[in-house]
């Protein structure tokens, strides 16, 4: 009888987590595409495969429903991975991994041409561009829903480069150094 009881809620517990929303992640070509359809600005997930913090920001952050709601209703959102080996199309561009090394695929590897082009340093970042695909700001580092959140609504709202390093100084502050 426990045995039954175990079974069917294991089922259960499956069935809510297969049901669980998700973002909708599309490439970056997609998502420029389709900015030409309907305006929305692009948050890029720049990860790589070896990155914890990556890994806790999507089991984190990106799951929790009013991120997820969010970000699909304001936002294209985009996964890229930041040592990979995709070829991609970007502003009339091409960007590729030459130095991309197979045997390293779930470990360090050389950084994509594209994480270069928007100076991304450490990973996570998380990539903010506008309307019209340009750079508003690359935000680093894990990020909890709540401090994701603040970043998103901001930068719905047009704020420039000066507000997210006033908001990262107060975010930072407040998050951290008044919680100690």
């Amino acid at each position: 009888m426990k045995k039954t009881i175990l079974l069917i809620l294991a089922m259960a517990f499956m069935s809510f987590n297969a049901l669980a929303q998700k973002i909708n992640w599309i490439t970056l070509e997609e998502a420029v595409d389709l900015q030409n359809k309907e305006p929305k600005k692009i948050m890029m997930d720049a990860y790589t495969n070896w990155c914890g913090p990556c890994k806790m920001l999507d089991k984190n952050t990106f799951q929790k429903k009013e991120v997820v709601d969010y970000v699909n209703e304001h936002y294209y959102a985009v996964k890229f991975n930041a040592e990979g080996d995709e070829m991609i199309n970007f502003n009339g561009q091409e960007f590729s991994n030459p130095n991309y090394n197979p045997a390293l695929a779930n470990r360090r590897n050389s950084a994509h041409e594209l994480s270069r082009f928007f100076k991304i340093q450490a990973y996570p970042t998380i990539v903010f561009l506008d309307e019209k695909a340009n750079l508003i700001f690359p935000l680093t580092g894990y990020k909890t829903p709540s401090q994701i959140e603040l970043y998103l609504k901001m930068f719905k709202k047009d704020a420039n480069i000066k507000d997210a390093k006033n908001a990262i100084f107060f975010i930072n502050f407040f998050f951290f150094k008044i919680k100690c």
